[in-house]
């Protein structure tokens, strides 16, 4: 966390949001998007975060975390500088320490990822763990796991990437094995007051290649366990995972796989919908037609404010 981040996370809280989730927070380095991203694998970082949540708190906010592992999308030079490219040693990447479920490149552009040991994958648990305590530390009011968008925990669940085949791989119990180890980590950290969030991409966007990947009615199902599990709220995003989706965009375009979800948890916990919702009276409607409990918003509250 930077003087940037205060700035620029500043802004945003004192708009006025209903909440504010800071962007996806690598739990160990290797884990980061790009050379640039924030973490929260030691405890010197948590100190600036504090401040951002102090800021947040003095202005009557509140405040999440979403706490990430890049997978086999890390070590990517920032995207305002070239999207989608390696970053090199020389720029302060780690190309040569790149995980994933099965040693799949994302894109001929990303690092070859190692296939995660069973060792590695405990030692992940354990660090998503020691950054739960960390945030807690930090005052953070609301943690999110990112489960979405082609990131580590994403590319487990889907069979488009997880080629794996020990307790990790092939069924669908075996791929989601991970998220759920995961979501009874950190709710066993945090206290039952306090909220958390799971972020899913909802599809991969590849039905038209004829190849197994990650489905709505996939996400519908593991949703119903989620909840079950002490999520609060399901994040409701898509795609992400492989170059080759095929996403179909539009006003909302998001919406109908929040409603699906929603529809499949029954209100044992709250789904949110994001993407395309760029007018308040767009995301009541979404609200009071039953797609979904909570309305995200990103680029479109940056641009607009007065969205709220």
């Amino acid at each position: 966390m930077t003087a940037w981040h205060m700035a620029h996370l500043g802004g945003i809280i004192s708009r006025g949001p209903g909440l504010t989730i800071i962007e996806a927070t690598a739990v160990v380095p290797e884990g980061r998007i790009t050379p640039e991203d924030v973490g929260l694998w030691k405890d010197s970082q948590i100190e600036p975060m504090a401040k951002i949540v102090e800021f947040a708190h003095s202005q009557n906010q509140k405040i999440a975390i979403q706490l990430a592992h890049a997978g086999r999308k890390a070590s990517t030079v920032a995207p305002w500088l070239s999207m989608g490219d390696v970053a090199t040693e020389e720029a302060n990447g780690w190309p040569n320490n790149v995980y994933a479920p099965s040693a799949i490149a994302y894109s001929e552009r990303h690092a070859q990822p190692h296939e995660m040991t069973l060792e590695d994958i405990e030692n992940l648990k354990k660090a998503w763990v020691a950054a739960t305590r960390r945030a807690l530390k930090a005052g953070f009011d609301v943690i999110e796991i990112h489960n979405a968008h082609g990131y580590l925990l994403h590319s487990f669940v889907s069979p488009a990437s997880n080629k794996r085949t020990d307790t990790y791989g092939g069924s669908f119990e075996n791929r989601t094995r991970l998220t759920r180890e995961i979501v009874d980590l950190v709710r066993a950290e945090i206290p039952d007051s306090m909220p958390l969030f799971l972020r899913i991409s909802a599809t991969d966007w590849l039905e038209h290649t004829g190849e197994p990947s990650w489905t709505a009615d996939q996400t519908a199902e593991l949703a119903k366990i989620l909840a079950g599990k002490g999520v609060d709220l399901i994040d409701v995003s898509s795609g992400g995972l492989h170059p080759a989706q095929k996403i179909v965009p539009g006003p909302g375009y998001q919406a109908p796989f929040a409603k699906k979800v929603r529809e499949a948890v029954a209100g044992k916990t709250l789904v949110s919908a994001v993407g395309s919702i760029t007018e308040g009276k767009q995301a009541q409607t979404l609200i009071d037609d039953g797609s979904a409990d909570v309305i995200m918003s990103g680029r479109q509250f940056q641009k607009n404010p007065g969205l709220v």
